[in-house]
């Protein structure tokens, strides 16, 4: 843009060749008097603040194998259940069956998992997953999982201080 600029200043007859209005017009488009300093580019109003995270440090978890403590294959999560403040609550699994031949979904509390960088993995056992009740879509849901079902910003009571005990004589 700065040649063509340039060319217009000498088509039309602005300072002559040679001349020290074409020499100052050559200098000031060459450098400029003010350089331009650096500055953040301005926000829009409508922007949406964006994050960039290398891909090798996340992971999806649907259709990732869960196993027991012992080591046993749990079933492979299909769905995640979260509430209307958008904590996850928990972790849809299909469970039994052979060969995706009478599987059964049932929902596991999310604090019961634990993800490895290799593999995913409950405290529960097999037993305690195949007597639990399926979970169905538009009926109450029961979640399997360790034994507090707290909400996850709940606060924990206020633990008593014991009593001073008396001086002994």
């Amino acid at each position: 843009m700065a040649v063509f600029g340039l060319s217009i200043v000498a088509a039309c007859g602005f300072g002559a060749p040679g001349s020290a209005e074409a020499d100052q017009s050559k200098a000031s488009i060459a450098t400029p008097a003010n350089p331009p300093t650096t500055q953040a580019h301005p926000v829009a109003k409508d922007a949406v603040a964006a994050v960039v995270i290398d891909d090798k440090d996340l992971e999806s978890v649907l259709g990732q194998e869960i196993y027991g403590g012992n080591g046993e294959d749990m079933g492979r999560i299909v769905d995640i259940l979260v509430d209307h403040k958008a904590n996850v609550r928990a972790a849809i699994i299909d469970f039994g069956g052979f060969l995706g031949v009478g599987t059964r979904k049932i929902a596991v509390d999310w604090h019961a998992l634990r993800f490895d960088q290799d593999r995913a993995t409950t405290s529960l056992i097999r037993d305690q997953v195949r007597v639990a009740p399926e979970y169905k879509e538009g009926e109450p849901i029961v979640i399997l999982g360790p034994g507090s079902f707290a909400p996850p910003h709940a606060k924990a009571p206020p633990q008593l201080k014991p009593e001073a005990s008396p001086p002994v004589k």
